[in-house]
């Protein structure tokens, strides 16, 4: 059984995260609370750090369940003393590791899943910001035999800039995207759990691979047809978007690099390319015909400066795609398969 319908909008909780040692406790006097190990990699991750183990102080999954496994990967600012620090100080079990040798988060999430003696892995990212029930909600569909892995939804940081608004509104982030791939479903490493003896049965990550190991990991499970993908509405990471048009193509390039990869990998689609007269066309159609209808909605209340840009920020993510796509080549390193 694979997941394939359109997964539900959450909502995206409002308060932050405290900020104090105090340790919550969990409100479900009956819920499955397996031992649960969670690998987080990190590069250069300094400034996240203090918010993200906040994060993780506030979850309301039993202590002595959870290892929070933080995986340097070669950082060249304060990470590791900041994560050293935070392991001796911090009254939930942080245990920090380094992966030196191949700079990919994938790597270092290969060293994570060795070191974890959790029955359940689970993947968030340094710049992640999960909820107070975030582990708890991500594990509960565990307690189905069949369910091997569980996508949590991961919903946008207070947007301060325009493109992160724009961002926002097309729900970039969301799984329900992933959850939706027409070639099979996934779930974006930012939020996701796996069975640990999946993966001693399937292999690790592509440790070579920079972008797409997500999809790859979660397809050569389901490929196996070993058990379900199901999606957990309210396990809820929040993630900032993209400020700057920098930001927001390179954002772009890499998921066209995740295209190509895994069209040598397994045959996808590509992209289409997007043609120089198309995009003058969809230019010309979007002033003459847009930019008043908007311009008015806008005038009456209706309508926001997003609506007005939509279909240029639109065009210059596509191309940005396509020329990531275009760019890439798949190494032929990142085809190993790491194993247990």
């Amino acid at each position: 059984m694979v997941y394939k319908s359109n997964p539900p909008k959450p909502n995206p909780p409002k308060s932050n995260p405290p900020k104090s040692n105090e340790l919550p406790t969990s409100n479900s006097s009956h819920g499955f609370f397996p031992k649960v190990s969670v690998v987080i990699p990190i590069y250069n991750g300094e400034e996240d750090l203090q918010e993200l183990i906040a994060c993780l102080l506030a979850q309301t999954y039993p202590k002595e369940q959870v290892e929070y496994l933080l995986v340097d990967n070669n950082s060249s600012d304060r990470t590791l003393t900041c994560l050293q620090t935070a392991a001796e100080h911090c009254p939930i079990t942080i245990r920090p590791l380094r992966e030196v040798q191949i700079q990919s988060s994938y790597a270092a999430r290969n060293t994570g899943i060795r070191a974890a003696s959790g029955e359940i892995v689970v993947f968030t990212d340094a710049d992640c910001r999960p909820q107070p029930q975030w582990l708890e909600a991500l594990v509960q569909d565990f307690v189905k035999p069949n369910v091997v892995m569980v996508a949590g939804e991961i919903a946008a940081l207070k947007s301060k800039t325009f493109l992160e608004r724009f961002a926002d509104r097309q729900e970039t982030l969301s799984q329900k995207h992933t959850l939706a791939n027409k070639f099979c479903p996934y779930g974006q490493t930012a939020n996701l759990a796996i069975r640990r003896l999946v993966l001693e049965k399937v292999g690790l990550f592509r440790p070579y691979l920079t972008t797409g190991g997500d999809a790859d990991i979660c397809w050569r499970i389901q490929k196996e047809g070993i058990g379900s993908l199901e999606f957990a509405a309210n396990a809820v990471v929040q993630h900032r978007h993209r400020a700057t048009f920098d930001e927001l193509a390179s954002q772009w390039r890499r998921y066209g690099r995740s295209n190509r990869y895994l069209h040598e990998l397994y045959g996808i689609d590509l992209m289409r390319a997007i043609t120089f007269q198309e995009c003058c066309f969809r230019l010309i159609r979007w002033i003459v015909k847009e930019v008043p209808k908007f311009s008015f909605k806008a005038i009456l209340g209706k309508a926001s400066l997003i609506d007005i840009l939509t279909t240029p920020i639109g065009l210059f993510t596509a191309r940005a795609r396509y020329y990531g796509q275009m760019e890439a080549k798949l190494p032929e390193k990142a085809k190993i398969i790491d194993w247990l």
